[in-house]
């Protein structure tokens, strides 16, 4: 089966946008587009099956509009489950932020945290329809497994859209203990070789990857200040699910997590994926 990208819609304003950011993305990287619609069977699902074939099909012809190759279907299992299952053979899934069951105030549903937390390759929540271009992708790097495959993903990303690939590192300055004296020199030094450390993997990067522009960003604070920071001039931003101070046990990290709750361009949380759960023909 060759790689496609999912988008799963719901009738919301935020699926309606991932949508529009899916088209564009399967446009411009040559890959065909699915639209899944989970039509729950349960009493207080909106609208019955009728409804779930107008999102479906509004969803569908926005698509086609864009200019994406389209195939739709519709589900009846558990909207999470089946999400997570459709990321399995797919290049990417795509949400909105949240959907029609979420409680109003709420920036991320359950779904798409869920989603994000537990799918097989890379997710992208979308917010809102883009009301600006800047040009460029950022990405969080620290050097683990989880953000090569993000830096991955964000090169494949800045390549397509033309765009500058910004690479970003915080450091958090250690917590010492109150027994212990550690002047500001010391913390100095320790940021420095951080920062050496983090140009001489983003240079790696950039010896390999000439065709894109990749700048890169050190930064003395929490990396998810300075990712939402740089977010405000960035198209995409792109984190590993988990980082080098995660819980091996976690499904989303403390960045990633953060980030998906405060940066409001769209966001592509990426795991790694098994040798086994590559889709067919991704290079």
């Amino acid at each position: 089966m060759a790689r496609r990208i999912v988008v799963g819609v719901d009738g919301s304003a935020p699926s309606a946008a991932a949508v529009e950011w899916a088209a564009a993305d399967a446009e411009r990287r040559g890959l065909p587009l699915r639209i899944v619609h989970v039509c729950e069977q349960w009493p207080h699902s909106p609208g019955g099956p009728a409804y779930c074939a107008k999102a479906l099909e509004a969803a569908a012809t926005r698509a086609r509009e864009l200019g994406a190759e389209v195939t739709t279907e519709t589900l009846t299992g558990n909207v999470i489950d089946d999400l997570i299952g459709e990321s399995a053979p797919a290049d990417s899934m795509v949400l909105g932020s949240r959907g029609l069951g979420g409680f109003a105030g709420l920036v991320l549903g359950s779904v798409s945290l869920a989603v994000a937390g537990h799918a097989v390759g890379p997710v992208v929540i979308v917010r809102a329809p883009m009301q600006a271009r800047h040009g460029r992708v950022v990405v969080g790097y620290d050097g683990s497994e989880h953000s090569r495959a993000a830096m991955e993903y964000a090169l494949a990303q800045a390549r397509a859209q033309g765009a500058e690939l910004r690479v970003v590192y915080g450091w958090r300055t250690p917590m010492f203990s109150s027994y212990a004296a550690v002047s500001g020199s010391l913390l100095e030094d320790a940021f420095q070789q951080q920062v050496r450390m983090a140009r001489e993997r983003v240079a790696s990067w950039r010896e390999g990857n000439p065709d894109v522009k990749i700048t890169d960003a050190e930064v003395c604070e929490h990396p998810v200040a300075a990712l939402i920071q740089a977010s405000q001039t960035a198209d995409l931003v792109v984190v590993g699910s988990r980082g080098l101070d995660a819980f091996a046990s976690a499904v989303l990290g403390s960045v990633s997590h953060g980030v998906l709750h405060h940066v409001t361009c769209p966001v592509a949380v990426v795991r790694p994926r098994e040798e086994g759960d590559r889709p067919c023909g991704r290079g």
